[in-house]
């Protein structure tokens, strides 16, 4: 197939920049106790997961890290004690659903292997799921949560659900705000939190305020284990602070790993009984310019360096791009391109269909982005990935090597060799190699941790938002702080509540005399502004991944599968990536329930009850289209408030769309939590070290309306309180003070 060669002006020649990273070996157990019986053919288990179940059997030790390398099992570490102990409960919490289903396959291969003497009963629960159990079995969801937790002794949920049921989201109002999240706490022993490193300062106050709730209302202490191949000391801080006994299981640390490059080293290790994490692997760079399609159109450009990989008998590759759109557009592409060669294509992204995700990872290369990246485990041996961070570097590269091969009709189909090609910025590379102190040389070899650390060094680092737990982390104690406040169950918890409040202060570093102000605050600026009871901003403080003002519902007629095509995006993608067709809500519920007659399957619906719009999904756009935030008055006066807001009157422009004025109808009526700054996004996202996804976009008033670049920035929700605890980067000196 001939590439379009309109594309190839548009990317640069390839960069020739290339290193091995060496292979990864993890150190054996030493002596195990007498309740681990390890499957036939197993000689050892790793010395991490020894050192985390003899942790979890420690009277000692509330709280365990376990902070081995990617592919190095930790999720058999964390299920070692449900699986060699009788009766012993966990809830394990995944921030995916796609790794919550991975991994309910895994625990089920490793109850297969273990053969527990009385087998633990696994089942799964996310919104989703919950929904439908709870309306098959005529159940309210605190009722259908209750039985799901009582009938599984292993419960893979998302901290989602964890943190709304310990705010009593699935109560009703006359309910004892304890009536779920203190059976919760009674049935399950241990606390699992999965990939850990993904939570942002909003999801570690959750779970900061969570772990503090059941600390100081449980007579029995209870086990939380975290497992992430990055640690986060500073939580590890707050957890002392609050009188948590922690302890990090650190392989690297304790010199736990080896990197043997001579094949006669590495068969000494394994006679030792030491395990491969990770194959030796080829990493090139490919510098391109930062630009959104640079990765994508580098791909079309070189489709045949793809099809290459395929020259080596039995490779499976993957490609991980950080744009839905991308992804879409590229499935399409290589489809044309590659199954003339007898090679399939599957599709991993957000928008992708359950049964469009399962198999994808049995195609010859899957393209996806980020619900691949986090945690799921697949068998490739080549990988094309960009990346938006260091973290997200180093995470998406931790795909590559971790299986020898894979099973093809009952025949092991073993890999020759494992070749990632990164998708960078040129500053990065240049970086990396042409500065006059550069810490890589062309070619060479190098230790996993070594580059880890220079890509930490070198590459972007995202912000941390450190001050968010003191300005807004003590916005969900003061919530919790109320509810153990309430008439029915106050003296039950008397004693509680003064050992939470104190120790929830001190913890986030908060007054909470303070955060009652300010809350009552919110409270009456909202009532006086729409006449209106409730609090928009401390909803916002009090969620966990923050409201959804901008979720749209859409039918996907890309998609296959009937059922599958009922989804929810957020505007800002739509506008920038689909063309769409504006259905009414009536019609687009009056297909869904049509679709469930006609599959006979149950579809979720509540993830529809609050959309702004609803539209078909007709196709992703060639090209990314530009549009802007309007008001319709002077945003100055707002903008020198420097605060969060809860503000009226927004609307969008986009040229050439016809449909946008029926959405702006909707907008300009919707109270909406926002912060505005009196800068450029581009500059904005630079200066503040902006995560990728975060919701800031850029708005222009009346006066300028024909800039040919929105001069102002807007953040939505979480986002506004997240830019809340750095705005004073840009107050200093009018607004033009740089980060240092």
């Amino acid at each position: 197939m001939e590439i379009n060669k309109d594309l190839r002006t548009l990317s640069p020649a390839m960069s020739d920049y290339s290193i091995t990273l060496k292979p990864v070996f993890s150190a054996p157990a030493g002596s195990l106790p007498a309740s681990v019986k390890l499957p036939q053919g197993w000689s050892s288990l790793a010395w991490h997961q020894k050192e985390t179940l003899d942790a979890l059997n420690n009277p000692e030790i509330d709280v365990v890290f376990n902070v081995a390398m990617t592919g190095d099992g930790k999720s058999l570490a964390a299920y070692l004690k449900p699986l060699t102990k009788k009766l012993f409960s966990v809830i394990s919490l995944y921030p995916t659903n796609e790794l919550a289903r991975d991994q309910e396959s895994q625990i089920q291969n490793y109850i297969d292997l273990f053969q527990p003497k009385v087998k633990p009963r696994c089942s799964r629960l996310s919104g989703e799921l919950l929904e439908v159990y709870a309306e098959n079995e005529n159940l309210r969801k605190e009722a259908a949560i209750a039985s799901r937790s009582g009938q599984s002794d292993i419960l893979l949920s998302n901290p989602d659900i964890f943190h709304y049921l310990h705010r009593g989201a699935y109560l009703t109002p006359y309910d004892n705000r304890d009536k779920l999240w203190g059976r919760i706490a009674q049935d399950f022993e241990l606390f699992i939190f999965d990939e850990f490193h993904v939570f942002a300062a909003p999801q570690i106050s959750s779970v900061l305020n969570t772990l503090l709730l059941i600390r100081t209302t449980q007579s029995l202490n209870k086990k939380f284990l975290f497992l992430s191949a990055t640690p986060d000391h500073k939580f590890i801080e707050r957890l002392k602070i609050a009188g948590f006994r922690c302890q990090v299981i650190d392989p690297k640390e304790e010199n736990k790993y080896q990197f043997p490059v001579a094949e006669a080293d590495q068969a000494e290790l394994l006679a030792q009984n030491w395990r491969k994490v990770v194959s030796e692997i080829n990493l090139q760079f490919i510098a391109l310019e930062s630009n959104s399609r640079a990765s994508e159109l580098w791909l079309k450009e070189n489709a045949e360096k793809i099809l290459e990989q395929f020259s080596e008998p039995g490779s499976k590759g993957a490609i991980i791009l950080n744009s839905v759109a991308s992804v879409k557009r590229l499935v399409y592409f290589f489809k044309d391109y590659l199954e003339p060669y007898g090679l399939t294509v599957g599709e991993n992204t957000g928008l992708s269909s359950k049964e469009t995700k399962e198999k994808s990872l049995s195609s010859d290369l899957v393209i996806g982005t980020s619900t691949i990246d986090v945690g799921v485990d697949f068998k490739i041996n080549f990988l094309f990935f960009e990346s938006a961070d260091s973290g997200n570097f180093i995470q998406r590269l931790g795909r590559l090597g971790r299986h020898e091969g894979y099973k093809k009709e009952d025949k092991f189909i073993k890999f020759q060799s494992f070749r990632a090609y990164a998708l960078v910025p040129n500053f990065f590379t240049e970086r990396l190699f042409d500065k006059n102190d550069a810490p890589l040389t062309q070619n060479k070899s190098y230790e996993r941790p070594f580059f880890h650390e220079i890509v930490a060094a070198e590459y972007r680092s995202i912000n941390q938002f450190y001050r968010y737990y003191q300005k807004w982390g003590g916005f969900q104690s003061f919530k919790l702080f109320l509810d153990l406040k309430q008439k029915p169950i106050q003296k039950t918890y008397e004693e509680s509540i003064k050992v939470f409040a104190e120790l929830s202060q001190q913890t986030l570093d908060f007054k909470i005399g303070y955060v009652a102000h300010q809350w009552k605050k919110f409270g009456q600026e909202w009532h006086d502004l729409s006449g209106k009871q409730g609090n928009p901003v401390a909803e916002e403080a009090c969620s966990f991944r923050g409201k959804s003002d901008l979720q749209c519902g859409l039918y996907d007629l890309t998609e296959s599968n009937e059922a599958s095509r009922f989804k929810a995006y957020g505007l800002p993608g739509i506008l920038s990536n689909l063309e769409i067709k504006p259905v009414t809500e009536a019609e687009y519920r009056r297909s869904l329930d049509q679709a469930i007659q006609k599959s006979g399957q149950p579809i979720a619906k509540g993830r529809f009850n609050y959309c702004l719009a609803f539209m078909e999904l007709v196709r992703y756009q060639d090209e990314r289209l530009d549009w802007k935030f309007t008001y319709n008055g002077d945003l100055l006066d707002l903008i020198n408030r420097w605060e969060v807001q809860v503000l009226y009157g927004f609307e969008i422009w986009q040229p050439d769309n016809h449909w946008i004025s029926a959405i702006n109808k909707r907008l300009a009526k919707q109270g909406m939590v926002v912060y505005l700054l009196p800068r450029p996004v581009s500059e904005v996202r630079a200066r503040l070290q902006l995560p990728m996804h975060f919701q800031i976009y850029p708005i222009c008033d009346r006066h300028s309306w024909h800039d040919p670049k929105a001069p102002y920035s807007i953040a939505f929700g979480q986002s506004a309180l997240l830019i809340d605890t750095l705005a004073y980067y840009f107050k200093k000196d009018g607004g033009k003070a740089w980060i240092f």
